[in-house]
């Protein structure tokens, strides 16, 4: 498996790795023996970068991952941001959860926050390190108006507790996981950050980030791993975008890029898959498998052949960004 590296750090990383979500239960009915045979298959696979958080299952997600990965070689993000506290949500379905673990979340990025859940996560996976720490979810895509009192605690306090794990060895690179470009340009103002995990909003439905995000991203020595290549389903024939029903001017471009790809015979999924890592402030690109079959056809997609001519076409129709750039065959 190709690696690149982490923003400055000395931490390489695996150019595909292994999105946990799925494994926490989010929108699917997944048990612990098949999310602990996802697991096995990706290392089968030569997989070593994974990544989770206290969010995904309430826990469920850390705990089976930290049981497949407790005495391997691995590299593990994790997120900071959400505190589990005792008792169960009524509706977990309202969070997307099946079958979370009886817990619910409190928001905190504060100094205090961070460093406790940092500690908690370690206990959850029952591991002696995290690899690259990530705030979680920050940014008024979350949190709306109560953004600008988080966003506050993050640059008080939150992101000096991620430096001091940073610079004392506990963690090998920090940054955040989000899902807006915005937030990431705020960040850069606050602090010095490896590394931004940035879901579903570099990929080949969207290229928002390369005007202003991806060139401010260089400039710091801060890199991106991709989340969410596939736009939560919607390049793999799936209704979902943004975590929801897409919208019809979303619908009718994923129909005008699927066109382009039947006309190359190229499976839409492998070029959303492949898309990401043209870039070369791209680290990862970590789409989140809901078993071991997709996991091994998201394999079979990430090292499919894509023509240069293919990416032309898409360019000469004005769905992809002309200044985008694509990897070469």
């Amino acid at each position: 498996m190709d690696k690149r590296r982490v923003g400055r750090t000395d931490l390489v990383v695996d150019v595909l790795g292994l999105g946990g979500a799925p494994l926490g239960g989010n929108f699917v009915d997944l048990g612990y023996g098949q999310a602990a045979e996802l697991i096995q298959a990706a290392k089968d696979a030569g997989i070593g970068f994974f990544d989770t958080a206290p969010w995904y299952g309430f826990g469920r997600s850390e705990r089976v991952m930290g049981d497949l990965l407790r005495g391997t070689d691995y590299v593990l993000s994790n997120k900071v941001g959400r505190l589990l506290v005792p008792g169960s949500v009524e509706n977990p379905m309202d969070f997307g959860m099946i079958d979370p673990l009886p817990f619910h979340v409190i928001y905190d990025y504060s100094y205090d926050g961070v460093m406790r859940s940092f500690e908690d996560s370690l206990q959850r996976l029952g591991l002696d390190r995290i690899d690259i720490l990530l705030a979680h979810d920050i940014g008024v895509f979350t949190h709306g108006d109560e953004n600008t009192r988080h966003f506050k605690d993050l640059a008080e306090g939150g992101y000096r507790a991620m430096d001091e794990l940073r610079r004392a060895g506990k963690v090998k690179a920090i940054g955040l996981g989000v899902n807006e470009n915005q937030v990431c340009m705020d960040a850069l103002g606050i602090g010095n950050w490896d590394v931004f995990l940035l879901a579903g909003r570099y990929t080949l439905l969207e290229q928002t980030p390369l005007s202003t995000l991806f060139p401010a991203c260089a400039e710091a020595g801060t890199s991106i791993i991709c989340g969410g290549p596939f736009n939560s389903g919607i390049l793999v024939g799936r209704e979902m975008w943004n975590y929801a029903k897409a919208p019809e001017d979303v619908v009718a471009k994923a129909r005008a890029l699927q066109e382009v790809a039947d006309e190359f015979v190229v499976p839409l999924a492998a070029a959303a898959l492949q898309f990401p890592l043209g870039h070369d402030i791209v680290t990862s690109v970590i789409p989140g498998p809901r078993d071991k079959s997709e996991l091994e056809q998201i394999i079979e997609w990430f090292n499919a052949d894509i023509p240069n001519d293919f990416w032309l076409t898409l360019k000469s129709k004005g769905l992809l960004d002309d200044q985008a750039p694509v990897s070469q065959s």
